[in-house]
């Protein structure tokens, strides 16, 4: 079947396509993204969405599992089934910024005996990044690669090197073993996207992955997009509508969990919130909960972000921003049960006469 996407000029060189005629060519594009990906994973059909979901934002995500959930044969899946290139660093405690950024190394002309300084590229020059335990490198390391992350771009000798587009993090780290780490900071942690649970297989899904190992080799996957298909698909995230009733409910979400700050429109506080939470999320989580409700949109084929995206990718954009006090350790509640506590406690309030007209012009 032929790509929808493949040979369309970018948007900002054509008008704008019939949103409708765009949304059937995302939603296509991502079920053959999920089929190719369904040859080689099994299950875990919420990760690889907000994997997607990650990459058609700009963002990154940083992924918690136990060791052998398959992490990094699902990134380096999914960096196949985009044309991508794709780069995998074992973090160690002995691994240097210039084990990952690159290095300059003196180049001597055989003809003219002359040397001159070449920069050597490191693995972060690559579309998909899998920073592997990124918690086992000291912070001098991490920084680097965060320092990445944040410029898109890499500064050796004082030149600047740009790194390719689309350019993407996903760092894992083990929740069960933290002797010898470096865990992230909280105020590090905040540059990632999503921070994403990877849980055990269901059994089922566990006697499929066994019966594959045993059975076949090496599967096969084929490119679904290339690299100009996802910018566009990035553009069409950016460009999707939505009202500002939508964003207030993002704002009240996220707002509620900074238990230093009275409380939007006089609500009571969540309980849970006031007893179990000791800093609350900032500002960038507000931005990226509404950007991931527009490509949760658009992924789902609608036309326009809702409160109910906005509710379905709470957990991974905030889970990560709570920072939980001793009451919430000793009690073991986590975050998401207190995202959970907040989408109870928040209302949704409905879209104003005028947001609704606003709504209409822009669909039209």
């Amino acid at each position: 079947m032929p790509d929808p996407l493949a040979g369309t000029p970018h948007p900002s060189n054509q008008p704008p396509r019939n949103s409708e005629d765009a949304l059937a060519e995302v939603r296509d594009a991502f079920d053959r993204l999920k089929t190719e990906i369904r040859k080689v994973i099994v299950g875990q059909d919420e990760v690889v969405e907000q994997a997607l979901m990650a990459i058609f934002c700009r963002g990154h995500a940083v992924v918690v599992g136990v060791p052998g959930l398959a992490k990094t044969l699902l990134i380096s899946t999914i960096a196949r089934t985009l044309s991508l290139g794709f780069s995998r660093i074992q973090f160690t405690p002995d691994l240097m910024p210039s084990d990952i950024t690159g290095t300059e190394v003196i180049e001597e002309d055989k003809a003219t005996g002359a040397r001159e300084l070449r920069f050597v590229k490191g693995p972060v020059f690559a579309n998909v990044i899998l920073a592997d335990e990124i918690n086992r490198t000291p912070p001098k390391t991490q920084a680097a690669l965060l320092e990445a992350m944040q410029e898109r771009q890499v500064t050796i000798g004082g030149v600047q090197h740009p790194l390719p587009e689309p350019f993407f993090v996903l760092a894992t780290q083990n929740p069960i073993e933290q002797e010898g780490t470096y865990p992230l900071p909280e105020a590090q942690l905040d540059r990632f996207m999503f921070q994403i649970l990877i849980d055990y297989p269901g059994a089922d899904e566990e006697f499929e992955i066994v019966r594959r190992s045993a059975h076949k080799g090496e599967v096969a996957v084929d490119a679904v997009l290339t690299n100009d298909d996802i910018r566009r698909v990035q553009d069409l995230v950016r460009r999707t509508p939505v009202a500002d009733h939508v964003i207030r409910y993002a704002l009240r979400l996220v707002r509620a969990t900074r238990v230093n700050e009275p409380m939007d429109g006089g609500l009571p506080r969540p309980e849970m919130v006031a007893e179990y939470v000791a800093w609350g999320a900032g500002p960038r989580a507000s931005e990226y909960l509404v950007l991931a409700a527009k490509a949760k949109a658009i992924l789902a084929g609608s036309t326009h972000a809702t409160p109910d995206h906005v509710r379905s990718i709470a957990r991974p954009v905030l889970r990560h921003r709570i920072l939980t006090n001793f009451n919430a350790e000793a009690d073991q509640v986590t975050t998401d049960a207190i995202i959970d506590s907040l989408l109870d406690a928040i209302p949704v309030e409905g879209a104003s006469a005028e947001e609704r007209r606003q709504m209409d012009r822009v669909m039209r």
